[in-house]
């Protein structure tokens, strides 16, 4: 099966500033990965994302704050962690435009499935809040774009080492909308804990620091039966590969290899093929031991195009 690629040069423009681990050698680390492997790819640029699109997530006032944003020489500090370069709207932008432009060819019966290279990345990003490197909700706007595109029931399945606490906030209670994700716990940003009251539209799954893979992929499975009864119409999938044992934000804390991840890409294709005619979109999110990063994106496509 083909996978569509959706990705900009652009994208390496957002600079946080030189010791920021959300590095433009990220996204060379993935798309590098991908060039050298036998897979074959349909390359797509990743438009700019309309402020139409965006605003089906973010308030007005949110994004007249970000596009007014003039950053200088010096990164612009919008929280602890996340920063804005002057390359950084263009960027953001076309994070969120991959994603959107990548749903709606699903739609459309262009493609069946796509991988989004980007940065910087989106699931921590709340309706009015950059959050965690991330400044527009990625997925999140995307899964609304499916809707707009006659795919009424999109589920998210983010399986990132940190909770996509953006993507719940833009999602819960929301009728068509469900999230699955599983995240380390305890792990910043302290969200995502199966205790912690949410809508009956996300499902939160937690494995602890130090747990072997199996555990993980014990939780991991525990999500998709919810999933599968949700019945999607598409999955777009969070992709973040820091779980993986290098990563040195996830702190080596699981115990995850690349093919783990393509074990639970596995799984998710099995729900879309029941249910969603095979469509899986999926977005770049975390990953910052650009070894681990390029391997595990590798896995994580290749088994996309193995059905």
């Amino acid at each position: 099966m083909t996978v569509a690629l959706y990705t900009h040069l652009d994208m390496l423009g957002h600079r946080p500033g030189d010791r920021h681990p959300e590095r433009p050698e990220r996204l060379a680390a993935v798309t590098g990965a991908l060039a050298d492997s036998d897979l074959r790819l349909t390359p797509r640029d990743a438009p700019l994302a309309a402020e139409a699109d965006l605003a089906a997530v973010h308030g007005q006032a949110y994004l007249d704050a970000i596009f007014a944003a003039r950053p200088g020489e010096r990164p612009l500090k919008l929280d602890e962690d996340t920063y804005m370069s002057p390359g950084s709207l263009t960027a953001a932008r076309r994070a969120a435009g991959a994603v959107v432009s990548a749903v709606r060819d699903v739609a459309a019966g262009e493609t069946q499935r796509a991988f989004c290279a980007v940065r910087p990345p989106g699931h921590h990003a709340e309706p009015g809040l950059p959050m965690g490197f991330c400044i527009f909700s990625n997925v999140a706007v995307a899964a609304r774009a499916a809707q707009a595109a006659g795919l009424e029931k999109v589920a998210v399945v983010d399986f990132d080492v940190h909770h996509g606490n953006g993507t719940q906030a833009a999602f819960d209670g929301r009728d068509g909308l469900f999230l699955a994700s599983i995240q380390q716990w305890p792990m910043w940003p302290g969200t995502g804990h199966p205790s912690q009251p949410t809508s009956p539209n996300i499902a939160n799954a937690v494995s602890p620091e130090g747990a072997p893979r199996e555990v993980w992929r014990k939780a991991f499975e525990s999500l998709m039966p919810r999933v599968d009864a949700f019945a999607p119409d598409l999955i777009i999938v969070s992709a973040g590969f820091d779980a993986h044992v290098r990563d040195p934000l996830g702190g080596g804390g699981q115990a995850l290899e690349a093919e783990d991840f393509a074990w639970a890409t596995r799984a998710i294709a099995d729900v879309a093929n029941r249910h969603a005619k095979g469509r899986v979109v999926s977005s770049l999110e975390g990953g910052y031991d650009l070894q681990a990063l390029g391997s595990s994106a590798l896995a994580h496509v290749r088994a996309l195009a193995e059905g």
